[in-house]
């Protein structure tokens, strides 16, 4: 079938790349945009616009917060089916309370987990969830949607498909699938070293996207594989490869007792009512140990595991923002009499090989500089992957107009999706998100709802104009959709700019002079970055579009 193994490479990194490129390209942007989750959070709801606080005192302010939470009738309804008899009008059986919050969050995270009576298996729980001023306790409203880290976040990994893990599932064989692309295009480019530093923009227009494709796929080369390889290491024992939940669900039962045996930490309730010693003693114990070992004090997470039990115990963790980890150096005390019942022993090397890769991978850490490199490789990926679509197109296009071919409008009509109309469906999130009344008539969706409702919309609209617009590909010219979708970008972006000065009042002049808040004028400096790229390439683009109607107006003369 091939006359070579570098042809073999060559099919195989084409095809998959197109058919699969479309995933990697969202997986790629909208990993970019969650390295700083919570600050486009801060942008997205002004309410939380105030400078990152520590864990704040449970006696004063978390117990008081955990006692008012409860499931919403969402997720009672969605419980249900899982129960055999009516569902309680309270859940009073906690099973844990937590808190979480890092260095970069304003706000508290609360979550409630709760024993539901009647379930038909008796390991369900029903979770409430809640988000906090920690100065102050107030619940802030959840009907705001957490536009980084609660739709940007999940769209990375999952494309928001959650039926089945289905989006994990697609996410994921396409990152395997990007590992033997990157294989292949490494056996088909052998003098690597030659293109890290080649790129002819004066030359014809296939060569310097080709020149463009390999310079962003060769720069960064690593880090497109050790970002697709981290992801699936993260997914595989949890999605992927579930065996301990799965095949090997009693061997996982029985290692979950020697382990509770072994650490004192109780793996169920005793059914025997008890009290709660007070916990802020115990956190400041916890800072204590940990500034005898040379260690920051923060507090990043906060578990009380089975409440009001004789068993119940609340676990401290240090928070991981000095090092490669989420969270780690638990210690553990007896929740009635606020002894300490164990202190996590230094990780094995598997698990700090493990804690390496994750914290790596989700750099929850404080480390700003590499956070902006980061940036710079997703959207490196995702330039890698349009200048495949484009290359793929422009290499085809006059063979195709020959034979009356569609494929390459096809392809066009797509990439334009992908690319420019990926920024749209962003933009309109982001412009809805300024444009939309804090309360909304009762009959309609939620606030948080609509806005993604609308960035769908947003990206359909996007790709209806492309294909509309695509009828000059089939005839070997260029498609106007890109002109235009890139002015709209322009346009969009300093909308949103606008907007969020019109709405709260924090234009750059404040955010970055009078009163410095760097997450959101960082947003905003972005989006302006974005306006001007997107006037630049309309502006090339257009050149183009004229380049080719005086060539199409000189073959009609000769003829």
């Amino acid at each position: 079938m091939f006359q070579s193994f570098r042809q073999a490479m060559a099919w195989l990194h084409t095809w998959f790349g197109l058919v699969l490129g479309f995933v990697l390209m969202a997986a790629f942007f909208f990993g970019a945009l969650s390295v700083f989750d919570r600050e486009i959070d801060r942008w997205a709801i002004p309410e939380t616009r105030i400078a990152p606080q520590p864990m704040p005192s449970y006696e004063k302010l978390l117990r008081p917060a955990f006692e008012r939470m409860q499931p919403t009738p969402l997720a009672i309804d969605a419980m249900r089916p899982r129960v055999d008899g009516p569902m309680p009008a309270h859940f009073d059986t906690v099973d844990s309370w937590s808190a979480y919050t890092t260095h970069r969050d304003p706000v508290l995270a609360l979550y409630a987990g709760y024993q539901v009576p009647h379930a038909k298996d008796a390991e369900e729980r029903i979770w409430a969830y809640a988000t906090i001023d920690p100065r102050d306790g107030r619940l802030l409203p959840d009907e705001q949607l957490k536009i980084g880290s609660g739709f940007f976040f999940p769209l990375h990994y999952g494309l928001t498909l959650d039926w089945k893990n289905l989006g994990i599932w697609i996410v994921g064989f396409s990152a395997l699938m990007m590992l033997a692309a990157l294989v292949s295009g490494v056996i088909m480019h052998r003098k690597l070293f030659r293109e890290f530093f080649t790129f002819r923009p004066g030359k014809a227009p296939l060569r310097s996207v080709l020149d463009l494709h390999n310079l962003t796929g060769v720069v960064a080369l690593p880090f497109h594989f050790f970002f697709a390889l981290t992801g699936l290491l993260i997914f595989a024992s949890t999605y992927y490869f579930p065996l301990g939940e799965t095949q090997l669900h009693g061997l996982h039962e029985r290692h979950e007792q020697a382990e509770a045996r072994e650490t004192g930490l109780p793996h169920a309730r005793a059914d025997v009512s008890a009290g709660l010693a007070n916990v802020d003693a115990m956190v400041a114990e916890a800072q204590r140990r940990w500034h005898e070992h040379g260690k920051a004090g923060e507090v990043g997470f906060l578990v009380l595991q089975h409440v009001g039990d004789a068993n119940g115990y609340v676990s401290v963790y240090r928070a991981g923002t000095d090092r490669i980890a989420l969270v780690g150096d638990g210690i553990h005390f007896k929740a009635s009499t606020g002894a300490v019942i164990h202190e996590d022993p230094p990780a094995t090397p598997v698990a700090r090989v493990s804690e390496f890769l994750t914290g790596l991978h989700l750099q929850h850490f404080r480390h700003w500089l590499l956070r902006w490199l980061y940036v710079l490789g997703g959207l490196t990926g995702a330039a890698c992957i349009a200048t495949g679509f484009i290359f793929f197109v422009e290499k085809r296009k006059k063979q195709h107009a020959k034979t009356g071919n569609q494929g390459s409008r096809v392809v066009d009509a797509l990439a334009v999706t992908t690319v420019t109309g990926m920024l749209i469906a962003t933009l309109t999130l982001l412009i809805v998100n300024r444009l939309l009344p804090e309360r909304l008539p009762a009959a309609w969706a939620s606030r948080g709802d609509l806005e993604v409702y609308l960035f769908w919309a947003g990206w359909a609209l996007a790709m209806a104009h492309a294909f509309v617009r695509s009828a000059p590909v089939a005839q070997e010219r260029a498609n106007p959709a890109w002109y235009e979708q890139c002015r709209t970008v322009s346009a969009m972006a300093l909308a949103a700019v606008l907007l969020n000065w019109i709405t709260t009042g924090d234009h750059l002049i404040k955010t970055v002079f009078t009163h410095p808040y760097w997450p959101v004028a960082g947003v905003d400096l972005f989006l302006l970055a974005s306006a001007a790229l997107a006037t630049v390439a309309a502006h090339r683009l257009k050149a183009r579009l004229g380049a080719d109607q005086l060539a199409q107006s000189t073959e009609a003369g000769h003829a």
